[in-house]
């Protein structure tokens, strides 16, 4: 009798996991009232029930994640990361190309906000792309530090060329001045020759 019941409960375990919206493992029926629960033929009978409580949906199953956690910070620290763990090759595992177009980005990146700051003009952004392309720079540091080299070489070149033209500039005024002596000294002398000519005259 009993197992006839509980047969007779299949169609009860479908309505039921169709009102719940789960699978009908999830489907709990009260075992004390299988002839109650027998008697709802209906999905209206079903919900009725569920609000009873002679129907319940069972929790789900919790799949702890706390070995995965550990374990994950384990190898955070380098654990079990060896050898014996490996089953790809270095470049299946992280390949070179994508460690590659990462350090592009960073130093292109770099390059463009340096550019857009006016750190550095637009010649030097384009030679420095170009020498980052022929993987001259290995990292951030390297770029930044040929990029303050650059620009110290730059300012103390510019520096000597000013201090020349100074020079230049300084000596060009001096030659100047010298002529512009030298022509009056001699207008000077005709002068006084002209008036010593003109006294010998008379």
């Amino acid at each position: 009798i009993e197992l006839a019941a509980m047969s007779t409960l299949r169609l009860q375990k479908r309505l039921a996991s169709a009102v719940m919206k789960c699978g009908k493992n999830k489907v709990w029926l009260d075992p004390n009232e299988t002839n109650e629960i027998a008697n709802a033929n209906s999905r209206q009978n079903i919900r009725k029930l569920i609000k009873d409580g002679l129907i319940i949906r069972k929790p789900v199953v919790i799949h702890s994640r706390w070995r995965v956690r550990r374990n994950a910070l384990a190898r955070r620290k380098g654990r079990h990361t060896g050898p014996g763990k490996r089953k790809g090759t270095a470049n299946a595992r992280m390949p070179t190309k994508v460690l590659w177009m990462r350090r592009q980005r960073v130093l292109r990146r770099l390059l463009k906000k340096y550019r857009e700051s006016k750190k550095i003009d637009k010649h030097l952004y384009h030679a420095l792309y170009l020498k980052c392309k022929g993987n001259v720079f290995k990292n951030k540091r390297t770029l930044m530090e040929h990029i303050h080299k650059k620009k110290a070489d730059q300012a103390r070149t510019k520096q000597l060329s000013d201090q020349a033209d100074a020079r230049r500039h300084k000596v060009r005024e001096a030659k100047r001045r010298r002529e512009e002596r030298l022509q009056q000294k001699r207008e000077e002398l005709i002068q006084t020759y002209a008036k010593e000519e003109e006294a010998t005259k008379k």
